[in-house]
């Protein structure tokens, strides 16, 4: 982050929640926090501020016709689903589509530079998913356009997710909590996760952005794999962490997310590991895409094709790039080798190198997902397992980002990463010692919070890795 957005977000959040906290009518917190979230969007995004906006408009009538009985409400379904996916082709594919275009053609037809809105990934698939919510349940459509304005455009989880379906907080647009408990509560879940950016995946992103701007042929196996295990990290940190500061601030506010990630590096297998990795998504389009699509129901090749065709997808929501859908399509064909046993999840042989096996599909996938092209992260991973030694050089100016904090930062990332400071809370809290668990917590937030904000203020402008998404 730069200084200056540091400055704003220290002035935007406490002047939101004083706001909040004085007012006690609903519908005028609501009226704040919805403008609030328009501020904070337009701040980053001052035109796109207005296509969010009339999205979320058009969203609201297309629910309004899906409530009703008849080809009219199918019309409506069919009419959101060309507005929200047509508007994530238009800002996030055209360039990539005309450049094939051209490459199959010969033709050189202009490839469009089309800036893309901050997070409108994550605002078409939550306005698309309260149409069809609203038509599979004609009693849940909204007829307050600022209830729906709040649920779409809510600040928290607006440019990064997690994605929040309408029904989990549709409740909570009206009636919600607001005390001194949720606040601590959320106050802190929100320092864990600005630590986990800040502290953690910062560090890590800088070895990733080193290795990486190398060319693959020049980089030695140690720091190949170096550059991967870091990215692995700072992807998983970085987003977890944005997870955790959405939900914290969701908390203060009265609202309560549901959880998108949990320990998904203690994974035994593909297939738990997306039960565990970016939640959210995982579940909307297997609500939205593989259930409607037959799921598991039509047999064994057309659930195999089913969840090929949603992994695609995933690899595809993530960015328009050849590397984005062969990450995806690596994490489907595991799945599908896992249900057929292929690869011997099931077996208690296999157990003890489950977790070998999940992490290294993982890594090598996440250096695809890295990469700027297939060429450059198959020449990566080409040098992971060549073991040839890379240029003296090149390898020395990797090596010598291995730093003390780098090191510390490590072994924090690693111990984070499996559910160690969770099953120790729950015994503490459990004992005699709570009170004492409860003081130190306070101070390890105090002091988490104060080394993240002479961070941020001391180091380059490093944003969110899924902003981009």
């Amino acid at each position: 982050m730069t200084f200056s957005s540091v400055t704003f977000l220290f002035m935007f959040l406490p002047i939101t929640f004083i706001l909040y906290a004085l007012i006690k009518n609903l519908k005028v917190r609501n009226a704040i926090l919805i403008i609030a979230s328009l501020i904070f969007y337009a701040y980053g995004e001052p035109v796109a501020v207005m296509i969010m906006v009339v999205s979320i408009i058009l969203n609201y009538l297309f629910g309004l016709l899906a409530s009703k009985e008849g080809n009219g409400a199918k019309n409506a379904v069919f009419l959101a689903v060309i507005l929200n996916i047509g508007l994530l082709i238009a800002y996030k594919y055209t360039g990539f589509f005309a450049e094939i275009f051209n490459n199959v053609t010969g033709l050189s037809i202009p490839v469009p530079q089309i800036r893309l809105p901050i997070g409108i990934s994550f605002f078409t698939f939550q306005g698309l998913s309260y149409v069809i919510d609203v038509y599979r349940d004609k009693k849940s459509v909204q007829k307050n356009l600022f209830s729906v304005m709040l649920y779409i455009a809510f600040f928290p989880q607006l440019i990064a997710g997690p994605i929040v379906r309408y029904e989990d907080i549709a409740k909570q647009l009206h009636e919600r909590e607001f005390s001194l408990d949720r606040a601590e509560r959320g106050l802190r879940r929100f320092i864990q996760g600005l630590a986990k950016k800040v502290l953690i995946a910062n560090q890590m992103g800088f070895i990733a952005d080193t290795v990486f701007g190398f060319s693959p042929d020049t980089i030695g196996a140690g720091p190949a794999w170096i550059g991967a295990v870091c990215y692995t990290m700072q992807i998983f940190f970085d987003f977890s962490g944005y997870s955790d500061m959405a939900i914290g601030l969701g908390c203060i506010f009265g609202f309560d997310f549901r959880e998108n990630f949990n320990y998904p590096f203690i994974s035994g297998s593909i297939q738990e590991f997306w039960r565990r990795w970016h939640i959210s998504l995982s579940t909307w389009f297997k609500e939205y895409v593989y259930i409607p699509m037959g799921g598991n129901r039509k047999g064994n090749l057309r659930t195999t094709l089913n969840k090929l065709f949603v992994f695609f997808l995933t690899g595809f929501w993530h960015g328009a790039n050849f590397t984005f859908i062969v990450w995806g399509m690596i994490h489907g064909i595991c799945q599908m080798l896992e249900t057929y046993q292929i690869i011997p999840t099931k077996k208690k042989w296999f157990k003890p190198i489950g977790h070998v096996y999940t992490m290294l599909v993982v890594i090598l996938a996440f250096v695809l997902f890295r990469a700027d092209s297939l060429t450059q992260g198959f020449g990566m991973i080409g040098a992971m397992f060549t073991f040839a030694a890379g240029d003296a050089a090149v390898d020395a100016k990797i090596l010598s980002c291995v730093t003390a904090l780098f090191i510390v930062s490590f072994i924090f990332a690693v111990v984070l990463s499996a559910p160690v400071f969770p099953a120790l809370e729950k015994k503490a809290m459990a004992s005699k010692y709570k009170k004492p668990y409860i003081y130190t917590a306070h101070v390890v937030s105090i002091l988490l919070f104060l080394l993240s904000i002479l961070s941020l203020v001391s180091s380059k402008y490093n944003p969110f890795i899924y902003f981009r998404f």
